[in-house]
């Protein structure tokens, strides 16, 4: 019998949608949708300026946007434990298109929060790596599994290194709305590729997944007693602050500095080049090592490498250096914070725990994108959310720092009652 359409089963071997096909069309669907939203900051100065807008207009919606993806991203982790990441991979990659397309059209501030805020911000929450993720720890083996993250993460790193560039260069060949556009179009591949998940697992797989089946509600009220998992949730909100803070207004922040728009949006991509890096070894050591310890360095790596950046003049081999290390440093955290949800409490709930911590990581976000551009607004300059950015770091890595590498025994004990 083909359990490749079966409603929960894994990808029969015998089946051309095999694991490796399954894992090769997620990478691809990772790549698209980190690329338009990792390339954001390109369009901040030419879209507020053909309005009339302050910087803090585009930024809320950026802001927003951050905020919906993460709220949606523990509902759509749930639809994907329940119905599998096929039909959420599908559905999303329409709203994130359809969101796409009309942020040119967008002439108040409303209609921008409504396109590239409420509508991209759903459609990351259920096509971002996120779900990708869960839905690869329902295919490959448990000793593959971190790999597999990080396969995934490198792929989203990949997609924002082809993507800055391009961004900028259908900007100046095509204007911007054409440029948003040309990115709505390229997101209507998702659907297509999400098909290759049809049957990649649901909650009545047996097989597919670990972890106690005590139901959402029970899991969730386990999941915020247990304190190793609400560390982990506090420190991911420090990488959504860094990351969208500097997704959004690094670009702008190297130009009013005199680097030129062309060098700006290539530190985008050499952020996503090194990440490729970064997220790979990060998922190939977090199956080896201490995922705490990793977190750890990772954050504490970040505040110094913000400080010296910050300290020092701005030039364009400062530019170069900054954009690769924090690329080394940039989404390495996905990896082993997946890794140590699966770790508590197994893979069967993996979509809705993850979607909560990244609903934390999102949290932080909003506040680093809207904060910039208020505080940019007011005082003309991004400098006490860098420092915020560096004190932070060094914050999470404290945080981290107790987290326990073991099943929650909570979850368990629970389960046998």
């Amino acid at each position: 019998m083909d359990t490749s359409n079966r409603v929960g089963g894994a990808p029969s071997p015998r089946s051309w949608r095999t694991p490796g096909f399954v894992v090769a069309c997620g990478c691809l669907i990772a790549m698209l949708a980190f690329g338009p939203r990792s390339s954001m900051g390109l369009f901040t100065a030419p879209l507020s300026e053909a309005h009339g807008w302050g910087r803090d207009v585009f930024a809320l919606s950026i802001a927003i946007q951050n905020l919906v993806w993460g709220i949606g991203t523990p509902f759509a982790g749930a639809l994907c434990d329940r119905y599998g990441p096929a039909l959420v991979l599908g559905i999303s990659g329409v709203l994130y298109a359809l969101g796409l397309a009309l942020m040119p059209y967008a002439d108040t501030p409303l209609m921008l929060h409504l396109s590239s805020g409420l509508l991209i911000g759903l459609g990351l929450a259920g096509a971002s790596f996120g779900i990708v993720i869960a839905g690869f720890s329902r295919i490959v083996p448990p000793e593959k599994r971190s790999w597999s993250m990080g396969v995934a993460t490198a792929a989203g790193s990949m997609g924002q290194f082809l993507f800055a560039p391009t961004g900028q260069a259908f900007i100046a060949a095509y204007g911007w709305q054409t440029a948003l556009i040309l990115f709505g179009a390229s997101m209507l591949v998702i659907p297509v590729l999400a098909s290759s998940f049809a049957g990649a697992g649901g909650s009545k797989s047996a097989q597919a997944v670990t972890g106690a089946d005590i139901g959402f509600a029970a899991t969730i009220r386990q999941a915020f007693k247990h304190r190793s998992y609400v560390l982990l949730v506090t420190g991911f909100f420090v990488c959504g602050f860094q990351l969208a803070f500097i997704t959004t207004h690094l670009p702008p922040y190297l130009t009013a500095a005199g680097i030129s728009p062309g060098l700006a949006s290539w530190a985008m991509a050499l952020i996503g080049l090194f990440n490729v890096v970064g997220s790979y070894m990060s998922g190939v050591l977090g199956g080896k090592m201490s995922k705490r310890l990793l977190l750890c360095a990772n954050y504490t790596l970040r505040g110094l490498c913000t400080a010296l950046f910050i300290l020092l003049p701005v030039t364009p081999v400062s530019v170069i250096l900054y954009a690769a290390a924090m690329g080394l440093l940039w989404l390495s955290t996905v990896p082993p914070t997946s890794g140590l949800v699966v770790l508590m409490f197994g893979t069967r709930y993996l979509g809705m725990l993850y979607g909560f911590a990244f609903l934390s990581h999102q949290v932080g976000g909003f506040l680093g994108v809207w904060l910039g551009g208020v505080l940019y607004e007011r005082v003309g300059s991004y400098d006490v959310v860098w420092w915020a950015s560096v004190a932070l770091a060094f914050a999470a890595a404290v945080v981290n720092w107790p987290i326990t590498e073991k099943p929650a025994p909570a979850l368990a004990a629970e389960a046998k009652a």
